[in-house]
Parts: C-alpha cells; structure tokens; sequence
C-alpha cells in the first residue's frame, strides 16, 4: 500500500445494521463513547505492557498513558494511547468487522430493529463504534510495534454509513490515536469539565494514567494533567472502596449496563497468593450458554500486568456467569492457556476461587431472599450443572439449588433442601421427586394422588437438565432421592390408600390377566394400585428404567434405546374401570389400547403413533 493512496472497503452487512441501531438507540446514553474508547485504549496498552516484558524487552522508558486532546476550533476530540497498536489485518477485523458470528443470530430475533438502550449495551457491548453516536467522522491512526519504519502507520477512516477507507500514513511511534469529528450538536464533549465529568464516572480506577491537555495560564503553554486515580481498584483495600466504585468498576471491566447483584474481593497472603475480585451479574449475559464472545469474564492479571480475558481455567464451567479480575503472583508472565490446564498452582487457586463463590453464593441465599431468587432465576439452570461437574462441592451445591413443589402453590423454584427435609412427614426417610416436560404436566400427575392426600411434599423438577442431575444427586444430608415415577416398596408404609385392602377376586384377577394379554409385550405386569385416587390407571417405571425425558434426550442425539417397559396400574375402584370389567363383547381390545395409552400420554406427553389412538377413541366413541 502507497502512502496517500486510499483504499476503499464495505462494512459487512450486519456490521452496516447493528451501527444504524447503535447510533439512533444509545443516543440518550451517548457519553459511553468515552468510557468505551478509553477502555480499548486500555486494552491496548495491557497488551504492550505484557509483550515487553514476556519478550523481555528493555521497557525502562516506557510510560504508560492515555491522552485526550481537545480541539475546538476543529470541533475534534482525540484519545491516543502508546499501547501495542495494530496492523493493517487487523484494523480490518477489528475495525470492519463489528462482532462474532453472534451478530447476526443476534439482528434476526429482533423484530423490526425493536431494542432498548439496555438490550444493545448488555447484549452486544459497543465498543469502538459508540464513538459514531457523537461524530460524523471517525479517523484511527495507528503503529503496531513490531513495525520498524515511520511509513508503517496505518489510516482508517470512516463516516459510519457502510464505506470506510484504509491507507498508509507516516507515523513515528507506536499506539493508537483515534480523532473524533463532532456532530454540530455535541458541543458538550469540547468542553473539559464534562471529559473530567465523565472520566471521573466510568474510568477513574483505569490502572494507566488519562491525561488531558490544558492550558497553564502561569507558564503560558500546554501542559499534561493527570485526571484519574490511576490505580488499579482491586489493589485498593476495601476500606478505601465505595460501594457505587464497585459497581462502576464492574460495568467498566464488562460493559454491563445492569449493577451487578453481588461480589467478594480477597487479598490471599501466603504461599500462593492472590487478589481476586469476582461479581455476580444480576443478568444472563446474551452469549453465556453459546459459549461465544467471553471477553468480559475472569480477567487473569500477574503481578498487575493483564495476560489474558476469559480465564476460565480457574473457575469450574458451572460458574462461567461469574466475572472480574484474579491477580496473582505466582505465575510466569509468559504463561499460555495450554501451560495453565496442567499447572499445579491453577489448581490451587480454582479450589480457592471456587470455595469463595459458593461461600458468597450462600451469602446472598441466607442475607437477601429477592436478590437470591433473581440469582436462582438468571444462573440456575447452569449452577445445577455443578451438581454432576463437582462432586467435592456437591452437597455444598444442592443446600443452594432451589425447587418447587406440590405444597409451593407456584411454578417459582423457591424452596430448597434443607427446608424440604425440615417439613417432612414423620415417617418419611427419602426426598420425593418428580420429573416431568413442564411444571403443569408436573402438577397434574397421577404419581401425585396418593402423595396429596397423605399430605406428603414431592419436589417437581420440569427443567431439562434435572433428569441428567438427579441421576447424579443420589443423597442429600443423609435423605436419599427418590424418584415416584419409578417402583419403591419401601415407601408403601406412609401412604394410607383404602386400596391396600382390597381382595383380588377371581374376577379382578380374570380382568388383570385379561389386560396382560391383550397388551402382550407392551407391558412387564399389570397389577392393582395402592397410589391411585381420581386417575384409572398409572404406567411405574424399574428404578433402573431411563425416564421419558431422558429417552427423548437420547433419540434426540440419535442413539437407539431399548423400550422401556412399565408396570401398569389399574385403579380398581376408578368408575372407568369398573364400566370396562363389564363389557363382554369384542371391543374390550379397544378399550384396554385405550387405557394403556392415555397412561403412556400422561407419562410421555407424546405417543408413537397418535394416529392410532385417535381411531380408537373415535371409534369407542361412535358405539357409545
């Protein structure tokens, strides 16, 4: 590429999408351009930081800085850094590409470009385009500092309507200047007090220094003024630490908009020692459960100098929502991800992390009840993981988890386990389960008849992960698990049911060998209940049968399973039964088919062909 020569490329068109949204949606929240562009700058100068000194690079002149230059006569404002800079590859991607392949997934579910400021930032976080919320033109002049010659620099400049254009400039030090041009109606961001303002909110605990240009009216010529703290916050004691600076250091480090619910900050003293600050977000972030885009997770820092985003090494994958910044001694600064999977120190410190959120986790469940269901709400589905991942933490994990149950009166998963155990019936020594496709298949089960009027309590379990859970949650606290989808003996002793006592005549005995027959190999026994009340009939699982929702997990991951067969249960005092026992003629075919599958229904939710039932039904339905 010539110097002066332009040359001229096209936004991708979602990039074109999601900057015409940005613009017209965050105007009300404009000042984030500031915070944004500072924070990039920050960014940058990290990673300078990290190349010297891992290259071992003679950095004893190296000054770390931010600058922000006003220029009015220009109606421009510049933030340059001496950070790493970036090349001309990279320019395109960063600068021509505005996400991941997220973005468009992202576009297509809004409907008709409807989204609110919050949604933007939270979702997709602005980054370097915000500057396009207040200016006409944006102009970046950058050197990456492995370039040598001063003709290296690279130009990119942009209106933001889906043209921008590159070209090579002369530029003698490394870093990054971008030069905004202000739209006529943001005379605001030329004024200095309202830079300091902003900075002051967003950026104060930058660790680098933001220095402004001012006039100095004694010595009559341009100074550089430091306008932030310049230390970094969780270095600070917690003393000396405001609640709302928390909070503003988190949405700063993640660019969140929403506070977040929680946090913990430790400084470890020892053989391995560390500062860890780490938050609970009070939102599931957009890309948390795709795995995409984990920029803004656990920032690991050695000795200060950041290494490396998404440190997800030194947490356990069912607390991938938790965010923030480890800070460690005790590791190289050259250390890779690949070195970090198999160093004994990561371990150390994964046990230690992962102790201190479960411990704040608790926290927030034992002081302050509504913020602990917005956590169940947005994080439970991937705390339950932690369930079969952690098996040292688990009975630490399943105090935490939160269900609901027959006696909630609400689909709201609120009660937990020890409360359960703590309202259990005298002579109950098992948890009761129940698992079902959804909370109102759950609730009007059959397997619940006997358990309402007993008055005994059935945690119901509607999410998709409970199944694979449970097969992993064996005890709790010494009270084992117990599934009533499936058979236990030893449970009969609390029910009180008038039909433990019935006498099987030879007739009754006549109707049950009557059903095995006609359902053949469909069925592995057909037998009276003891747990019926209003329902005619139930299918009980073999405890060691896969349950429904497991099967359709399975064939839905195109494994073959082998059928499942039940234990069919006949109420025998059921009006519907009774009236069948009667029937003499050859439609008593029908009529069984007909029982069998409504149970199949009930436990399925699905039938393997519903056709054939609707024939059955319709055709009892025309004789009768």
């Amino acid at each position: 590429m010539n110097i002066n020569k332009k040359e001229k490329y096209e936004f991708q068109s979602e990039t074109k999408q999601l900057l015409n949204l940005m613009i017209h949606s965050l105007y009300s929240n404009k000042e984030i351009f500031i915070r944004e562009l500072i924070s990039n700058a920050s960014d940058a100068i990290d990673k300078m930081r990290f190349k010297l000194l891992s290259q071992k690079i003679n950095n004893k002149n190296y000054k770390m800085r931010i600058r922000i230059i006003i220029n009015k006569e220009e109606r421009k404002i510049i933030i340059s850094d001496n950070g790493i800079g970036m090349k001309k590859n990279e320019i395109i991607n960063n600068l021509g590409v505005i996400a991941s392949s997220g973005t468009r997934r992202f576009l297509e579910s809004l409907p008709n470009n409807n989204i609110n400021n919050n949604q933007l930032i939270g979702k997709f976080g602005v980054g370097f385009y915000s500057a396009f919320i207040v200016s006409d033109k944006v102009i970046v002049k950058t050197k990456h500092i492995d370039e040598i010659n001063e003709n290296n620099g690279i130009m990119w400049e942009s209106s933001g309507k889906g043209n921008y254009f590159i070209k090579k400039i002369n530029k003698i030090k490394n870093g990054t200047d971008v030069e905004l041009y202000l739209k006529k109606e943001e005379n605001q961001f030329l004024e200095e007090w309202k830079l300091r303002e902003i900075i002051n909110k967003y950026s104060d605990h930058i660790s680098i220094p933001i220095e402004i240009q001012e006039y100095d009216k004694i010595k009559k010529n341009q100074s550089w003024k430091q306008i932030n703290k310049a230390k970094a916050l969780w270095t600070l004691n917690k003393s000396e630490i405001k609640e709302h600076e928390y909070k503003e250091f988190y949405q700063n480090i993640t660019k969140d908009i929403n506070e977040p619910l929680t946090w913990i900050h430790n400084k470890v003293e020892g053989i391995h020692e560390y500062i860890s600050l780490l938050y609970i977000p009070s939102k599931l972030t957009w890309n948390i459960l795709d795995q995409e885009n984990k920029k803004n997770g656990l920032k690991l820092y050695v000795k200060k100098i950041y290494i490396m985003d998404d440190a997800n090494q030194f947490l356990p994958n069912y607390l991938r929502f938790i965010k923030g910044i480890l800070d460690t001694d005790n590791l190289p600064l050259n250390i890779s991800r690949e070195i970090l999977q198999e160093n004994h120190i990561t371990t150390v410190l994964k046990t230690s992390l992962t102790k201190k959120v479960l411990k704040l986790i608790h926290l927030l469940s034992l002081e302050k009840n509504e913020k602990y269901k917005i956590f169940w709400k947005e994080f439970g589905l991937i705390f339950k993981e932690g369930i079969v991942e952690d098996i040292k933490n688990q009975e630490r994990i399943a105090s935490l988890l939160r269900f609901t149950s027959i006696k909630n009166n609400s689909k709201e998963q609120t009660l937990s386990l020890d409360q359960y155990i703590n309202n259990m019936h005298e002579k109950q020594n098992k948890i009761y389960f129940l698992i079902a496709d959804n909370y109102n298949t759950a609730i009007t089960s059959p397997h619940l008849e006997i358990f309402y009027k007993n008055n005994i309590d059935v945690l119901l379990l509607s999410d998709k992960i409970d199944d694979w859970m449970m097969n992993y949650l064996i005890e709790f606290k010494g009270k084992k698990f117990q599934s009533i989808n499936k058979i236990d003996q030893n449970s009969e002793n609390l029910f009180n049911n008038s039909n433990k006592n019935i006498i099987i005549t030879p007739e009754i005995e006549k109707f049950l060998n009557k059903i095995k027959t006609i359902l053949k190999e469909k069925v592995q026994s057909v037998q009276l209940s003891t747990r019926l009340i209003k329902s005619p009939t139930i299918l009980i699982a073999d405890k060691n049968n896969i349950s429904p929702q497991m099967s359709k997990l399975f064939i839905a991951a195109g494994q073959k399973i082998p059928p499942t067969k039940y234990t069919f249960e006949i109420n025998i005092n059921h009006p519907l039964i009774i009236k069948i026992m009667n029937i003499q003629d050859n439609t008593i075919n029908d009529w069984i088919h007909m029982l069998f599958n409504q149970a199949l229904l009930s436990e399925h939710g699905t039938l393997e062909n519903p056709n054939d039932f609707i024939k059955i039904i319709n055709k009892l339905l025309i004789k009768y």
